[in-house]
């Protein structure tokens, strides 16, 4: 069997497929399972330094590889200048290390408190190990292969757009290091399992809210006054 056909051709179109379909299934038919199910409640300070590094990293982190994949010669244009390139790279590296310590944060969050290790389900430990991986491999890529930013344009932008426009090239990813390898194959990974995780709520309309039915709320309090009530 031949794995890179696997891996970077059939692997694609299966997380593609799933992100798509499950994301609009869960967002029509199912909205009330769409939310963040926010812990800050029950423990908010290791929340706060691991989710704000961690979204603004990352944030900034997929603005430079979708910037990548729409303006590659833009791109290459901006790196003809030395001084240029090694801001950009040193920014990106930067950026990957702050987005890293923050889903470290987050990660140890989730088995060292007693109380959000109670609330917290597999799969939300299967995405944070997921996304630690994917950035710990997207930081150990930048410090072992330098110039992310030139050589992405010349293999990973071609072979994103050979996906998208259903003339899949996995060769271009065949001889690229196993480490380089992981980092992508992670990231499809990551991609099939999103939409069945509670951070499909990140991508979904607000506007879903409007259509969706009344929810009704009884407070607790108001129950109470009624039975004191029916009791007199």
């Amino acid at each position: 069997m031949d794995w890179n056909l696997v891996f970077f051709m059939v692997l694609p179109y299966i997380s593609l497929s799933l992100f798509l379909a499950v994301t609009i299934y869960r967002s029509v038919f199912r909205p009330f399972t769409i939310s963040s199910l926010s812990s800050q409640l029950l423990e908010s300070k290791k929340l706060y330094w691991g989710s704000v590094p961690f979204h603004y990293g990352v944030v900034l982190v997929l603005l430079m590889h979708l910037l990548a994949l729409l303006f590659p010669k833009g791109l290459l244009l901006w790196n003809a200048v030395p001084i240029r390139l090694y801001l950009l790279e040193f920014t990106g590296f930067v950026l990957g290390l702050w987005s890293l310590a923050g889903v470290a944060v987050l990660l140890w969050r989730r088995v060292s408190e007693p109380k959000i290790r109670v609330v917290t389900t597999p799969m939300d430990r299967l995405v944070l190990l997921l996304t630690f991986v994917s950035v710990l491999t997207g930081v150990l890529t930048a410090a072992g292969y330098r110039f992310g930013s030139v050589w992405f344009t010349g293999v990973f932008t071609p072979y994103l757009w050979s996906i998208l426009k259903l003339q899949p090239r996995p060769e271009l990813v065949e001889p690229l290091p196993w480490l380089i390898q992981l980092h992508v194959l992670n990231n499809f990974i990551l991609l099939a399992i999103f939409p069945f995780s509670r951070l499909v709520h990140i991508i979904t309309w607000p506007l879903g809210y409007v259509f969706r039915p009344w929810q009704i709320v009884v407070w607790a309090r108001e129950q109470q006054s009624l039975r004191k009530t029916a009791a007199e």
